[in-house]
C-alpha cells in the first residue's frame, strides 16, 4: 500500500480516535519524558498527528509551536477544528520536506505505515530535520527483524512496517543520534519506542 492508501483508509476510521472508548492518555506519558531532554521551547512537529490534538495540546503547554502534518485529509479536517491556530500540512512523509528546523519531532503510531524500503530515508530526513539537541520520539513495530505486513484489523485494510529494534537503532547511531530512552511499553505486544537526541 502507498501512502495515498494510508490516508484513504485512515479518512474512513477518524471515527475509532473520537470515540469515547479512545484512551486520550495513550503515549502522553512518553512524550513527557521525551520533553524533558529537550533544551529548547521553539517549534515541534507531530508527524501523523490524527485528529485527537493530545500530543498539540501537549506541546503547547510545554511552551513549543507546534506543527502537524497528516496524510489523511479527514483526519486534518478535524484537527483543524480543534486547533484553528496550529500550522498543519496535507503531505506524504515520504515525499515532503519540512519547512526548517525543529526542537522537538514526535512520530507516534504513524512512521510504522511507511514502505519498509522507505523507512531509512525518512528517518534521515527526520533526524536531518532536528536543531542540534532536538530531540525525536517515535514509537515503532518491536520486532527483531526488518518485516511488513498488511492487516484489517482497524476495519480496512492498513499497512505496517519496522526496521526491527536494531535495525532503527543502527540508524539512528550512524546518524549521529544518541539514545536516551528506548521501552517496550505494551509488552508483550510488539510495541515499542524510542527516544533520541541530535548532538
Amino acid at each position: 500500500m502507498s501512502p495515498t492508501d494510508i490516508g484513504r483508509a485512515y479518512n474512513q476510521i477518524t471515527h475509532l480516535w473520537q470515540s469515547e472508548k479512545f484512551n486520550l492518555t495513550n503515549g502522553v506519558d512518553a512524550h513527557k519524558r521525551a520533553l524533558a531532554f529537550v533544551k529548547n521551547r521553539g517549534r515541534a512537529l507531530d508527524i501523523g498527528c490524527g485528529c485527537t490534538g493530545r500530543f498539540i495540546d501537549l506541546l503547547q503547554q510545554e511552551g513549543f509551536t507546534p506543527e502537524g502534518v497528516d496524510i489523511s485529509a479527514e483526519m486534518l479536517r478535524l484537527a483543524k477544528q480543534k486547533h484553528p491556530d496550529v500550522t498543519f500540512h496535507h503531505q506524504d512523509i515520504c515525499q515532503w520536506q519540512p519547512p526548517g528546523k525543529y526542537d522537538v519531532i514526535t512520530a507516534w503510531d504513524s512512521i510504522w505505515h511507511i514502505p519498509l524500503a522507505q523507512q531509512e530515508a525518512v528517518i534521515t530526513r527526520i533526524i536531518n530535520s532536528l536543531s542540534e539537541g532536538g530531540v525525536f520520539i517515535f514509537s515503532f513495530g518491536g520486532t527483531d527483524e526488518p518485516g511488513d505486513h498488511t492487516d484489517s484489523f482497524m476495519g480496512p485494510p492498513v499497512y505496517y512496517s519496522s526496521l526491527g529494534t536494531n535495525g532503527f537503532l543502527s540508524l539512528l547511531i550512524k546518524l549521529g543520534a544518541v539514545c536516551k530512552h528506548l521501552e517496550y511499553d505494551q509488552h508483550p505486544e510488539l510495541h515499542a519506542y524510542l527516544i533520541v537526541q541530535k548532538g
